[in-house]
């Protein structure tokens, strides 16, 4: 059984208005990865990810790129406590 890993990972750059959260939602529930994102009010995005580690590392990988009209600067990611997700929701 893979390592369960988990992440607290906020985005920058134009990722809000682009559909970011959607699309990283769609992004997660292919991978097998739960947890949640959320509008931040500073104008990034923040997601908590859980999972397989291999799978959250791709994810983290796939965020740098996002959707068609996102243009992302910079992700920061930390180690951080599983929250026990079943699934993979857009927080606010």
């Amino acid at each position: 059984m893979s390592e369960i890993s988990a992440k607290r990972v906020q985005i920058s750059g134009r990722v809000q208005g682009v559909s970011y959260r959607a699309w990283t939602q769609r992004a997660a529930r292919r991978r097998g990865v739960n947890g949640w994102v959320r509008n931040m009010p500073d104008g990034t995005v923040l997601a908590h990810l859980e999972g397989p580690q291999a799978a959250v590392k791709g994810l983290i990988n796939d965020l740098r790129s996002g959707p068609s009209l996102a243009s992302v600067t910079n992700i920061e990611q930390d180690t951080a406590a599983p929250e026990g997700a079943e699934t993979f929701e857009i927080a606010g």
